[in-house]
């Protein structure tokens, strides 16, 4: 297991390499050309200048999150194929200067939804939150205006402006878009890339689609144990692989995290392992990583990742804002380095206990 933070660039992460590289156990990050949109070429010289950059600070690029995926491959329009040639030959760039996971998503619209980014805890800190209520509410057009104030004046993956004024055209391009259509057009996407990732070693990690369910009536397909599997039996290849992580499976309570991670042995190649807390099944908001904060078991989980011998990057993922930190919601410094130490200690624990036969 590698021990790693998110970090966007020193352009847009108010979190720094230098402050990173002083987190204990933590020795890499996973990081993107954030400037990039769907569709563009990653060049071998930007690739390079980034690396350079996080190696100057005594850390290594674990995995990229994401190169993002084009609408016209989603939507398996007439660009589709014009930018599946691009984005093999960002891949090929990639593995070129050593970079060998890439994270990304297949949602359509949104990469993500939230209602709330500032939900304020008992504790005093706030944190990313989720009402079904809410979302049934609001008309999907409004949706980026009725989050924008809280984003302490960050730009967030999968919200960014520019998208987000095109969402009416969207909404239109994903008409007629339902499950098995965009299930078929990810599985066209993966058959056409695995040739440049068996040649370069890249793995693919798709990331599960957050909440587990359909928003705004948009089809939503990486959800639970029978689809993910799935995917892995319609592309079986190594490198057609999953990013674990279990507050967007867990946002399903139906959802047996653990069981999850042992059905998926030797394709997990990236686990982000955070905590959520739920005051009704389609009503829940972020927690600190800690088991007892949230809803889920993090010993099990971390538990299963140790028993299928998982050895890739892993990553607290969405924190709070504590300590009066104004940063990119979920992704401030304090209480994510908690969860990296935190993790770290449960690995340490189960891997002594294995090892004593405990």
């Amino acid at each position: 297991m590698k021990m790693t933070l998110r970090w966007y660039g020193s352009k847009y992460d108010t979190v720094t390499l230098e402050q990173i590289r002083q987190i204990p156990g933590v020795t890499g990050v996973i990081t993107m050309l954030y400037d990039k949109q769907p569709g563009d070429l990653w060049t071998r010289e930007e690739i390079r200048a980034l690396k350079n950059e996080v190696e100057a600070a005594g850390l290594r690029i674990e995995g990229i999150e994401s190169v993002n995926v084009s609408d016209a491959i989603k939507t398996g329009s007439a660009d589709r194929d014009k930018d599946i040639a691009t984005y093999i030959e960002c891949l090929k760039n990639l593995g070129e200067e050593d970079i060998h996971l890439v994270c990304y998503n297949f949602m359509p619209v949104f990469d993500w939804t939230r209602t709330e980014l500032a939900r304020k805890r008992a504790d005093g800190s706030t944190v990313l939150a989720y009402t079904q209520e809410a979302v049934d509410a609001l008309d999907p057009e409004k949706m980026f205006d009725s989050i924008a104030g809280d984003m302490n004046g960050t730009v967030m993956p999968g919200w960014e402006p520019e998208r987000m004024a095109k969402v009416k055209e969207l909404f239109e391009l994903y008409k007629g878009i339902d499950n098995e259509k965009l299930f078929e057009n990810l599985v066209y996407f993966l058959k056409a890339i695995m040739p440049v990732c068996n040649e370069y070693d890249i793995k693919m990690a798709i990331h599960p689609d957050d909440p587990a369910w359909s928003v705004f009536g948009l089809p939503r397909i990486i959800i639970n144990k029978e689809n993910i599997l799935r995917l892995m039996n319609a592309v079986d290849d190594v490198h057609n692989g999953v990013t674990f992580c279990s507050g967007s499976y867990g946002t399903n309570l139906n959802n047996d995290l653990p069981d999850m991670i042992r059905s998926l042995k030797g394709r997990i190649h990236f686990a982000h392992v955070r905590n959520l807390y739920f005051h009704s099944p389609t009503n829940f908001e972020e927690a600190a990583h800690l088991s007892s904060d949230g809803t889920f078991d993090m010993y099990e989980i971390v538990k299963a990742l140790y028993d299928i011998g998982f050895e890739g990057p892993i990553r607290p993922d969405h924190g709070r804002m504590i300590w009066g930190e104004v940063a990119m919601p979920g992704y401030g410094l304090y209480d994510r380095a908690l969860g990296a130490t935190y993790i770290n200690g449960l690995w340490e624990a189960i891997e002594k206990a294995s090892k004593r036969g405990i």
